[in-house]
């Protein structure tokens, strides 16, 4: 079975084996599921507790042994269900461990890998009838497929393509870097500008020392700081601060403790996770994680952290919060395996190829919120050269063409679609005939169907841009004044965008305006001067709506921003006091109504608009009687009984008694959280029950039950809505 990983290829090897244990036809059925990694062993016995399956996980080759044969400790439960990695078949095979049985299901991790040595031999003695099913996450090499038919043939293949189509992971972009030995001094200047904005005259002065030291370094010394400094630029640049996480994957233990200083000097908040100095990652050999550094560096974290398990597990929730570590160096450890959504660029400085190349790329192929790609960065150019004939890159020759075809997309295809978005953005606006009329363009934006066109195309436009704006590539190929224009448009069409929002009485969706498209404003856009979005500013915060409308520049803005956000709290409110807002919402209606048909003018336009606001911050009916403005509820109670009861000859005095009346009813069952408890809404309505029962004897009237009953609901209804919104008051 293939399923790409970042797929959800443990969630289906834990229901294979849910449905293997409980299926009926399988008399004793019993599952193992062998990895061949420790770590892995441990994801997969959690993902089977997540799913609310007992499993047991062999602790070592004699746990095995016995768990097979059944011959249990006292108190050790019996297993239905295993997880055990692959190395302790070693013991069970020595100890002569063999279970016969012809319901057993064993399910191999990576099993193109694992099995094919000497423990496949050992798993075939100790499962001797087993039924044998091997996963992968990566597709089998030409050779693998030749020994893979110990497998039998694919019982379902899900390859990278349609992972991608079914957005079950982002697509991954590829860039290939070369990174200059002689730093751009200009350049330089301009990241400790940004990079020490927030520090003091002193620390500012001791981060450029440490940077600009003239001390005799290597070549390779040379190298790593350069190639530091080109990440630390990017990430600084593209992602910090948007939640989104980066790895940096290098050649051995050494390098990577090179590589966390640096990155941490540079002002990235980094942090290295590799396996103790006396075991090998990497290409290394004893005496490369046995240097000086790597030994201060682990004796520190020990001391910090207590355990190796501590150490890692502090490091790895760090990194899965947003605004915790947001750096790992890595060398082999993490490369595989590691599943954090947040992950999104993995640059990468050592050799990779096959099966840990298409594992490494993977740990930013997730899914999350506001995340359209994964990024990979080379500096070691792990592809190699692409053969145009074959479709196939040299690192990747070995696999079948289809089957890692679109593993990679080269971001140059990105930065092409480019002028397409950009045209498509403008040609929404064809039929505006000067382009410089701010105003003609908000107008022009008034269809509710018409924004949304605008706002998804100005949210592809962005996407496009800002992966442009990542690479080096595109800075190399694009003339700088087309590139000029690029920012300069965003600009415009953001604002554009945050103006007609705020116009027309949009919530401002944070979760749309996502931190990645900030990001684009602050580090390449906002030089120029742009304004910061803000939220909707409630109507009745009046020194706060003033001061909105006196930043528009035209009346009929103010008119439309007057009258758009009115619409939006009678929306909101209107269960408060139905009368009331019903009435405004047929006001303001006809006053946007007589300006679109040129009945009135733009000065008109906006003094109908000021005279609504004026009303409706008033909080009160023009209409309703006297008598009733000292009360809080009690005008809303009016205009609903007000119509039916004036059917009955009752006049506005004794209708408005009737509302004050009603008032104090609720007010005397009113208890904390009533409008969830039942029993208090109920004497509620007996209260208003025997109030029109004495209103009848009185006026001699004979309301009709289902009338009765409506205006009950109702006033019920409009005082729950009165108590979660602040009791009614219009200026809370």
């Amino acid at each position: 079975i293939w399923h790409t990983t970042g797929s959800g290829k443990s969630l289906t090897m834990v229901m294979l084996a849910k449905a293997l244990a409980l299926h009926p036809a399988i008399r004793n059925p019993r599952v193992v599921l062998v990895t061949d990694r420790v770590d892995l062993d441990r994801q997969l016995w959690g993902t089977f507790h997540a799913c609310g399956k007992a499993v047991v996980k062999a602790k070592d080759g004699k746990h095995l042994v016995r768990l097979v044969t059944g011959k249990l400790a006292p108190g050790e439960p019996r297993a239905d269900v295993i997880t055990t990695v692959i190395n302790k078949f070693d013991q069970a095979a020595a100890q002569h461990a063999r279970d016969s049985g012809i319901d057993i299901f064993v399910l191999v991790d990576e099993g193109h890998r694992s099995q094919y040595g000497q423990f496949n031999a050992k798993m075939q003695r100790v499962f001797p009838n087993a039924c044998y099913i091997g996963y992968t996450g990566t597709p089998l090499t030409k050779g693998e497929k030749s020994t893979a038919v110990k497998f039998g043939s694919f019982i379902h293949k899900y390859p990278m393509r349609q992972a991608v189509g079914d957005h079950a992971v982002v697509p991954l972009l590829y860039e290939g870097r070369v990174v200059d030995q002689d730093v751009d001094k200009a350049q330089l200047e301009r990241w400790f500008e940004r990079t020490t904005r927030h520090l003091t005259p002193e620390q500012t002065a001791d981060l450029k020392r440490k940077m600009s030291r003239s001390e005799a370094v290597t070549a390779t010394e040379q190298r790593i700081k350069e190639i530091a400094y080109n990440v630390a630029l990017h990430y600084e640049q593209q992602w910090r601060g948007t939640g989104f996480k980066a790895q940096l994957a290098t050649p051995s233990k050494r390098i990577a403790v090179k590589y966390l200083r640096y990155l941490q000097e540079y002002g990235i908040e980094a942090a290295l996770v590799i396996s103790p100095p006396d075991s090998r990652e990497g290409g290394e050999d004893e005496e490369g994680s046995d240097q000086p550094e790597v030994q201060a560096y682990w004796k520190q974290m020990m001391e910090r952290y207590g355990s190796e398990e501590a150490y890692q597990r502090e490091i790895l929730g760090s990194f899965a919060q947003a605004d915790g570590v947001e750096f790992l160096v890595v060398v082999d450890k993490l490369l595989t395996g590691f599943d954090e959504p947040r992950n999104t660029v993995l640059y990468i400085d050592k050799p990779l190829k096959e099966h840990t190349l298409l594992q490494a790329i993977a740990r930013v192929n997730r899914l999350h919120d506001g995340k359209d790609f994964g990024y990979i960065v080379d500096y070691r150019g792990v592809l190699g050269q692409l053969n145009e004939a074959m479709n196939l890159y040299d690192a990747l020759a070995d696999f079948d063409a289809e089957d890692v075809e679109d593993t990679f997309h080269d971001i140059g295809e990105q930065i092409r679609l480019l002028p397409q978005r950009h045209s498509d953005l403008w040609a929404i606006f064809a039929p505006v005939s000067n382009r410089n009329d701010r105003e003609a363009m908000e107008r022009f934006l008034e269809p509710e169907d018409r924004r949304q066109r605008f706002y998804e195309a100005l949210t592809d436009y962005a996407r496009a841009l800002r992966v442009a704006m990542s690479s080096v590539q595109f800075f190399a190929e694009v003339p700088e004044a087309q590139i000029n224009r690029y920012r300069g448009d965003f600009k415009f069409f953001h604002e554009l965008r945050q103006a007609v929002k705020l116009r027309y009485a949009e919530a401002i969706d944070y979760r749309e305006y996502e931190e990645k498209v900030r990001k684009l404003m602050d580090e390449h856009i906002r030089a120029t001067g742009a304004t910061v979005i803000t939220g909707l500013v409630n109507i009745f915060d009046v020194e706060k709506f003033d001061a909105e409308l006196e930043r528009l520049r035209t009346s009929t803005a103010k008119a439309d921003t007057i009258l758009n956000r009115m619409q939006r709290t009678i929306s909101e409110r209107m269960d408060e006091d139905p009368a009331f807002y019903r009435k405004f919402s047929e006001l303001v209606a006809e006053t946007i109504e007589a300006y679109r048909q040129g009945r009135i003018d733009e000065l008109e336009y906006l003094r109908q608009a000021q005279a609504h606001l004026h009303e409706m911050r008033s909080g009160h009916d023009s209409g309703v009687p006297a008598q009733l403005l000292r009360y809080r509820d009690a005008p809303a109670y009016y205009g609903i009984v007000r119509e039916t009861l004036a059917t009955y000859g009752l006049n506005d005095e004794a209708i408005a008694d009737v509302a004050i009346r009603q008032e104090a009813v609720i007010e005397q069952h009113r208890v904390t959280d009533w409008e969830r408890n039942h029993d208090v809404q109920r004497e509620m309505r007996r209260g208003l029950d025997d109030l029109f029962y004495a209103v009848e004897e009185q006026t001699g009237a004979l309301i009709e039950t289902e009338q009765l009953n409506q205006m009950i609901d109702q006033v019920i209804e409009v005082a729950k809505a009165r108590t979660t919104q602040g009791n009614g008051s219009p200026e809370t």
